[in-house]
């Protein structure tokens, strides 16, 4: 199955390592992991993934693809700005968020609206979404709900 990942770019050390060891259990879970396919969470996800054996498939706002985090194996350049979230949020199966702005929040919101279940760490406090404080219970969540 695909777990999108969603959150900040700009991490601090503690959200990195939560990220990582998210991308790491959907990999040890058997899990494909899509993403923004940039920096801090999204690099962490696919970081971490990778290191355990999933596949990782970033979708770039933007139009060049060399501007993926290197963990990123199949890469999804648009140009399509901040409508992109749609195509993260909607080619999971499930969601995981962690921390964020904006466009986590319309990720979220895009997630719920079309019924997927979306565990959150240390994110938004949105009506729909299972919030946890340890990586396993989300990607145990996660796993349960698919």
């Amino acid at each position: 199955m695909r777990v999108s990942v969603i959150g900040g770019s700009s991490v601090d050390d503690e959200q990195y390592e939560l990220a990582r060891e998210v991308g790491e259990l959907l990999g040890e879970h058997g899990h494909d992991i899509v993403c923004g396919g940039y920096g801090g969470v999204m690099e962490a996800v696919c970081r971490g993934g990778r290191d355990a054996g999933a596949h990782t498939i970033g979708i770039l706002a933007g139009a060049d693809r060399s501007e993926a985090n290197e963990f990123v194996e199949t890469v999804v350049a648009t140009g399509m700005g901040n409508a992109r979230n749609a195509l993260v949020a909607l080619n999971g199966d499930a969601a995981i968020a962690i921390d964020g702005s904006t466009g986590t929040l319309s990720e979220i919101a895009l997630a719920l609206d079309r019924g997927i279940p979306v565990a959150g760490l240390q994110t938004y406090d949105v009506e729909g979404v299972a919030t946890f404080e340890e990586p396993l219970a989300a990607v145990e969540y996660v796993d349960r709900e698919l």
